[in-house]
């Protein structure tokens, strides 16, 4: 477990940050997508008439300057200009020490939010005429506590474009940007990454360390690699070609030009290339791509269970084929999986059909399955095989699906709290707090319609400590407003700030006990 663990660790995002950290890994398809201009009007970079006179011969290259020189135009630099909010003491000489909610009690003495500025940069590529571009979701996601202003997609000849936002997936870490000009912009377009093989050429143009326009070139050195990071689509094309910080979005290119590939992670302990290199695959990304183009909500399958490989142990102790299945290690309350009568224990083999190995996992077949539909599920149980039927559920968003994993009401309190999502409810209340899921809400053994925030963590130094409040306890209203989000709680704060108020009053439904109200004195 502990050397896994550090084999995880090592799995880094390509992205390029100015005092900004983070970073993901995700997603890929095989379609190629239409520009909706007239024929003759502009053909995509890649297009056969032009390609056939500038791939190189069969074998190795002789070079790949025709190649790059093809399809350099339509891969860009993207860079954001993003607000982060910093965590601040608020100058209190006390702070992390009980005394600390005896500094600046004065009326009006609180302070402001304060603020950095902070950048981020990595590649794209144009897939149309009329301006559409493609990247990585974390390359123009916010950083932390942040918000990002300003997205700058820059040309290869140095032009700059102000970039709309027009859709983004986090869970497979794809979004789609738009710019805009009279002239038709170069262009490429998606191949079918199905037909990639180990030891085929491959292309890499990006913008690694803000280089903008450097090519590497390797071969494909695995398909379909399953890195151990978990999610819908742990499924990558493995590169020797050198990709570093900075590379994140940019284009994976096969010898014909096509986009077989979007570059997002490497494989390193020291932060720089080592010839382990990961791209999305097309056949993953381009419908995800077009639906975030049209602007079609993804929606993805979900059978609601906890699983772990099939190890030789695990396979050894029940008499069953190794690198066969997934051992399901729980089922949550209410969701398809214990509805069908899956229970924990079993070992999935097939999922509709399919088979389920190592390099085709039961996530990322569900995943690809639309919320609905009906599907057979074959498992094996105290040594049989059985056949069951499921109707799949609509996945919940990565950050649900966190919390959901995350939270344990039953957990230790730490002595100190680790930084979360919400700097003002942290500084001012001194807790940190969860939107409540119905899954979370089954934890807590509360009815599932609950509506409110979780208490998740609490400073022991603050007044709310003080008070009574703990680790899974429910806020229900603050100042007499009912509270779901973050930000209600959020806004009665800074309302409470404005009107040189000290306190918040909250209603809280405390575990194993009735709602009653708290006062809790800000910080």
């Amino acid at each position: 477990m502990q050397a896994k663990e550090e084999d995880e660790k090592d799995v880094k995002p390509v992205r390029y940050a100015y005092s900004v950290t983070s970073a993901l890994l995700v997603g890929g398809a095989a379609i190629s997508l239409a520009t909706g201009y007239p024929a003759g009007a502009q053909v995509a970079q890649n297009d056969d008439s032009h390609m056939a006179r500038v791939v190189p011969r069969a074998g190795a290259p002789e070079s790949f300057a025709d190649l790059t020189a093809q399809l350099q135009p339509a891969v860009v630099n993207i860079s954001t200009r993003q607000r982060i909010e910093v965590a601040t003491n608020n100058g209190n000489p006390f702070a992390g020490t009980p005394f600390e909610g005896l500094f600046n009690r004065r009326r009006g003495q609180q302070q402001e939010p304060q603020f950095r500025e902070g950048q981020s940069l990595g590649s794209g590529f144009i897939i149309s005429a009329d301006g559409y571009v493609v990247t990585n979701n974390h390359v123009v996601s916010p950083s932390g506590r942040g918000t990002v202003e300003e997205i700058t997609v820059t040309m290869p000849d140095g032009t700059e474009y102000e970039a709309d936002l027009v859709g983004t997936d986090a869970q497979s870490d794809l979004a789609v940007l738009k710019i805009a000009r009279r002239e038709a912009f170069p262009f490429v377009e998606f191949g079918d990454s199905a037909q990639a093989r180990p030891g085929d050429w491959v292309v890499a143009i990006g913008n690694p360390f803000g280089l903008g326009g450097t090519v590497t070139s390797g071969i494909v050195s695995a398909v379909y690699r399953n890195t151990g990071q978990g999610g819908a689509y742990d499924r990558y094309i493995q590169t020797d070609a050198a990709i570093n910080r900075g590379n994140s979005g940019g284009p994976l290119f096969d010898m014909q030009g096509n986009v077989i590939g979007i570059n997002n992670a490497i494989f390193s302990p020291s932060g720089g290339s080592v010839g382990i290199g990961f791209a999305i695959p097309a056949e993953i990304a381009a419908p995800i791509v077009s639906q975030l183009r049209d602007g079609v909500e993804i929606e993805r399958g979900y059978l609601g269970v906890q699983i772990q490989p099939v190890t030789d142990d695990v396979a050894d102790s029940l008499g069953i084929a190794r690198n066969r299945g997934e051992f399901i290690q729980s089922v949550q309350p209410g969701e398809p999986a214990e509805e069908a009568g899956i229970r924990p224990g079993d070992i999935v083999t097939k999922v509709n059909g399919q088979d389920v190995t190592p390099d085709q996992t039961l996530s990322f077949l569900v995943a690809n399955i639309r919320p609905g539909t009906k599907i057979p599920v074959e498992l094996i149980r105290d040594g049989e095989t059985r056949r069951v039927n499921v109707t799949v559920g609509k996945r919940p968003s990565e950050e649900e699906l966190r919390q959901q994993q995350l939270f344990n009401p039953d957990a230790e309190e730490e002595e100190t709290m680790e930084p979360g999502d919400n700097a003002v409810i942290e500084e001012k209340l001194g807790l940190q707090a969860l939107p409540l899921t119905p899954q979370i809400a089954r934890q807590l053994g509360v009815s599932a319609d609950t509506r409110g925030l979780v208490v998740a963590g609490v400073d022991q130094n603050s007044d709310a400590a003080r008070k009574g409040l703990r680790r899974g306890d429910i806020i229900l209203t603050a100042n007499y407003r009912p509270v779901t989000s973050l930000e209600d709680l959020e806004n009665t704060i800074r309302e409470a700030q404005r009107d040189k108020r000290e306190a918040v009053l909250l209603r809280a439904q405390r575990r194993g006990g009735p709602a009653q109200y708290i006062a809790v004195r800000l910080r």
